[in-house]
């Protein structure tokens, strides 16, 4: 751990997603990782929604969501087209949208708040519809809400701490789609399993983010840290020894239908983003240690259980390239990875899941976060911002400190199409992205738009 830990101050000195039951893969232009229950987009979409942290000294300092017009047929193409704060700095981090795509959910990992944002009224200017401001009581203590998922008629939340100890244990929150709490299903750990079996050394209780298989009766969670570490500046963080033990190490197979833990494998390492194969027979998943730059493939053995194995390094471990990130393409043969902290994205060839390539990278900007592309894979948008208190302050150029990035992917090379300069325009810190188009709503058909039912 120690030479982990070293490695990492070292870097930080350089430095500071879905399981869908398809059949086959259409040319569609929805995200790859979403909820399978969700209304899909099919055509060009219109809009990406950016949920941004509020920074000192930019714009009005508040969290906001953000309205960027993608859709290369619009006289305001490129641009930021709409912006609505919310109140204050909440730790602006990830969302998730209602699976009749009616509402988009937004969450603090700092106030815990929620703010549901109406999206189909009028799409390019969506409204702050309601806000969750008693997450914490209703749950029983979960703090730091992160993923938002769309199952039928509800939203399932994960947490990444707790208000006991501000530590690692955590659990999920489930809601229905008007934001009304249902009920909460606690992470198992060594003290209170729940039912599950423990198939290694951890059970440590830790969440972060989730996506399900309703074929295989099946969600995945994985693991991150608690508030203490998060909310904690990253120098701070890396020269804390114990602090650096509070990390995740798990992967928890649950019960989808019952809503409770079945096994628990050992990932050591922060596993981050999970993001699962489409096809109607594959049954696997990947996911990236942040601590160890490792893929690692989740998957069904031919027994029918759950087990966990490393599949590739990711770069440079000894630099601690940090991935992040991660975005399936909808027919199971590569996937993107960002690296946060040298600003690469990364593809992979996962066409032998068991055996990944990386085959592609490319310097997006000083730092890099989130990924989102479209389910045809000929556009890929990216994002700067991890966590307000881990972001880098400057760079060695000056430049690409805090953006949003628009590329075509022509299947050789990301082209680029244009950026914004979050910072430059007054904006904040941009972190996750959501789609959006009129041609959901019926209330500006397109040429090139139309809308399917979710899967």
């Amino acid at each position: 751990m120690n030479k982990l830990i070293s490695g990492i101050f070292r870097g930080w000195i350089l430095l500071s997603a879905t399981v869908v039951f398809m059949a086959s893969a259409p040319a569609a232009a929805d995200e790859t990782c979403m909820s399978p229950y969700m209304a899909k987009i099919v055509g060009q979409e219109d809009y990406v929604y950016v949920w941004t942290l509020g920074t000192i000294g930019v714009g009005d300092e508040q969290d906001k969501l953000v309205t960027i017009d993608v859709n290369p047929t619009s006289p305001t193409y490129g641009k930021p087209v709409h912006q609505i704060s919310v109140g204050g700095r909440n730790e602006a981090h990830h969302s998730g949208l209602t699976d009749d795509r009616r509402y988009l959910w937004a969450s603090g990992l700092d106030t815990s708040q929620i703010f549901i944002f109406d999206i189909h009224s009028d799409p390019s200017k969506p409204r702050l519809h309601k806000t969750i401001d008693d997450f914490v009581a209703r749950s029983g203590g979960i703090v730091g809400p992160h993923t938002n998922y769309a199952m039928p008629g509800r939203m399932m939340l994960t947490g990444l701490s707790n208000d006991r100890d501000h530590g690692g244990r955590t659990g999920l929150a489930e809601y229905t789609n008007a934001g009304d709490y249902i009920a909460t299903y606690w992470m198992p750990t060594d003290a209170d399993l729940g039912g599950a079996v423990k198939s290694g050394e951890f059970a440590d209780g830790y969440g972060y983010d989730l996506r399900a298989l309703p074929r295989r009766n099946v969600f995945l969670t994985s693991s991150f840290t608690g508030w203490n570490n998060y909310m904690m500046g990253l120098g701070k963080l890396l020269a804390d020894a114990e602090a650096m033990k509070q990390f995740g190490n798990t992967v928890v197979v649950w019960d989808l239908h019952a809503r409770k833990p079945k096994k628990v494998l050992d990932v050591p390492g922060a596993p981050l983003e999970l993001r699962c194969a489409w096809g109607a027979h594959n049954n696997y998943c990947f996911t990236t240690t942040a601590l160890t730059s490792k893929l690692w493939l989740i998957y069904e053995d031919g027994n029918g259980e759950w087990q966990a194995r490393a599949v590739a390094d990711i770069g440079d471990a000894s630099q601690i390239p940090l991935p992040v990130d991660i975005s399936i393409f909808a027919d199971d043969t590569r996937l993107w990875i960002d690296t946060w902290n040298d600003g690469k994205a990364r593809l992979f060839d996962i066409s032998d899941p068991n055996s990944p390539q990386q085959i592609y990278e490319k310097v997006i900007g000083a730092q890099i976060n989130m990924v989102s592309q479209s389910w045809d894979g000929e556009r890929v948008y990216f994002t700067s911002s991890l966590l307000a208190n881990w972001d880098k302050t400057e760079t060695t150029d000056g430049a690409d400190l805090q953006y949003f990035k628009a590329y075509d992917w022509n299947g050789q090379e990301l082209v680029h199409k244009f950026s914004i300069d979050f910072i430059e325009a007054g904006l904040g810190s941009p972190h996750q992205m959501r789609f959006g188009a009129h041609a959901l709503y019926g209330s500006k058909p397109t040429k090139t738009a139309r809308v399917s039912p979710g899967q």
